[in-house]
């Protein structure tokens, strides 16, 4: 069989089926796949119109019923071999696939500036039709968004069309939420890389907070995005290792920085756990955590008073007991004996600051965001809910600020921003916003679009987030999934109809993806560029001085 396929081979003709599945008998000698993006070029008064279509299913077919079929390899097995030689086999075996129709597309003008007329197919394509493979030039028609957000190349089967390209229209892709789905191995983590390697790449600016769980981006120890020529002023670095990483800023957050809404939908207290938290926090305003810990303070008066409930009541021991080892637990903080008979709080861990340092932490990652910038900030060293509990408090002053400038007019001059969290479902599940309320990243996910903030949520887990949350986040980049159930998930929240792609997206490699998105005409296949040849490739682009933003794909 034939994989290798040129574009001008004729690789099946239309034999039957209806519109939601025609039927294409595959010429023998070549080897179709699912995934395999087919052209009809369709004659007559509407001569230079290209039908495209996509394989979904293969199976075999033949003129000899089956029972004949098992007859002859019956005693081809059991008995000795037999010349079961048929007359023309080629002819009487073969194979049928199932394809359905994407786009139609019609070319207005000649040029190379010629425009094209998209439209969804509403009929079926003449019968006996044949049909042959894609080329780069029949998808030119995608072009509109380079200079956008590259994501990698279109991909026909597992071939990778070189000279086709697929950009996303940057700002809208941020604003309006990207999903990024896929198990374990299947290259999430190198997805995000290359698409925040883009977007420090674009002219178009994009503020992004990646909250990075793992310490994966910046490349501290190999390639990362910091290895990239504008890194010095698209970029900031955020890690506790103090001194050690060069160009790296010191991540440290001030205690008075944290406010109780910032544990909402996070962490799980009780009504009367609460009632203290909220309590305490009227009362001292910013010192409330060093007083429900029992600690004194340096900003003002000190004393421990926390326990002081409503209407002169007091909460329960109990009660400020398991408040303090919450506090404690996600904190990594504790109330020690300064040797002047005076109980302070202590970072075990250094991030959390008990006097002044880190203040400006949060105010400063938000200047950066507003200016453009990616923000990385290195959460390896924090506990998940104490992740989530930073990134409220810079998500929360992000789009409290957002907000501000819509209402002074004066958000339209300010770039898109968008937060990238792994594990979406830890803070957008299902159960979590059942138990514990919404929380910031719920909320952005709801609203954020009206106010240029956007969501990019990379999960294992699609099926557990809410439908409501899957509908907002009209981009999903799908990488492979073997199990059904996320599988039924994502074709039922995808901007293009999936229904006949189940197998299609249980067969995905590393580093291939389908885009469906709002943006985009049909459902994309593509082949992702891994991450360190991106690298290797712009360092080389700097001395042969390769036209910026061109990526070669390394199959």
């Amino acid at each position: 069989m034939r994989r290798r396929i040129e574009a001008s081979d004729v690789v099946g003709q239309v034999v039957g089926g209806g519109f939601g599945r025609i039927v294409v008998r595959q010429k023998a000698g070549f080897d179709l796949e699912i995934g395999d993006i087919l052209v009809l070029e369709e004659g007559g008064e509407e001569a230079g119109r290209l039908l495209i279509l996509s394989v979904f299913d293969l199976e075999y077919a033949s003129q000899i019923d089956s029972k004949t079929h098992e007859m002859m390899s019956g005693v081809s097995l059991e008995e000795e071999p037999i010349d079961a030689t048929l007359y023309e086999p080629d002819i009487v075996n073969y194979v049928i696939a199932s394809i359905k129709p994407l786009v139609r597309v019609a070319a207005t003008a000649a040029a190379q500036d010629a425009k094209f007329m998209v439209t969804t197919p509403k009929a079926l394509p003449p019968f006996s039709s044949t049909l042959r493979p894609v080329s780069g030039g029949d998808l030119r028609f995608l072009e509109k968004n380079r200079g956008g957000l590259f994501v990698g190349n279109i991909r026909s089967g597992s071939e990778v069309i070189k000279d086709a390209e697929v950009w996303l229209p940057i700002k809208d892709v941020f604003t309006h939420h990207v999903l990024i789905p896929a198990t374990t191995g299947r290259g999430k983590s190198n997805l995000v890389k290359t698409m925040l390697w883009n977007v420090i790449d674009s002219e178009t600016r994009v503020g992004i907070l990646v909250l990075d769980a793992h310490d994966e981006y910046y490349g501290k120890t190999g390639r990362g995005l910091k290895d990239h020529p504008r890194a010095a002023e698209r970029l900031a670095y955020y890690t506790t290792e103090r001194g050690t990483v060069p160009g790296a800023r010191t991540l440290v957050i001030n205690l008075r920085s944290i406010e109780p809404r910032h544990f909402e939908g996070i962490v799980e207290f009780s009504d009367a756990q609460l009632g203290a938290i909220h309590r305490a926090y009227a009362k001292h305003g910013k010192n409330w955590i060093a007083h429900l810990m029992g600690a004194e303070s340096d900003h003002d008066g000190g004393g421990n008073d926390a326990e002081e409930g409503d209407k002169g009541k007091t909460y329960p021991q109990q009660t400020i007991a398991v408040i303090r080892r919450n506090l404690r637990r996600i904190l990594d903080i504790d109330v020690v004996d300064d040797g002047h008979r005076r109980r302070l709080l202590h970072s075990r861990n250094g991030i959390f600051d008990t006097g002044s340092k880190g203040e400006a932490t949060a105010r400063d990652m938000v200047a950066h965001i507003e200016s453009g910038s990616i923000v990385i900030l290195d959460a390896s060293q924090l506990n998940s809910e104490a992740e989530l509990v930073v990134g409220n408090v810079v998500a929360t002053r992000l789009l409290e600020r957002y907000k501000r400038y819509k209402t002074t007019g004066e958000l339209g001059g300010k770039p898109v921003a968008s937060i990238i969290i792994e594990e979406a479902p830890r803070v957008i599940g299902e159960d979590v916003l059942e138990s514990k309320n919404d929380n910031i990243y719920s909320t952005i996910a709801r609203e954020g679009r009206k106010f240029k903030v956007g969501l990019v949520a990379v999960t294992q887990l699609a099926s557990v987030i809410p439908r409501t949350i899957l509908a907002n986040m009209t981009t999903k980049i799908i990488l492979g999934n073997e199990m059904k159930q996320e599988r039924e998930a994502l074709i039922a929240s995808a901007s293009q109809d999936l229904s006949s792609d189940d197998k299609n997206i249980a067969s995905l490699d590393k580093g291939e993806a389908i885009i469906t998105s709002i943006f985009v005409p049909f459902a994309i296949p593509i082949k992702i560029p891994n991450f360190d040849d991106l690298v290797a490739r712009k360092a080389g682009a700097a001395t042969a001085r390769l036209p910026q933003g061109r990526v070669r794909v390394f199959g």
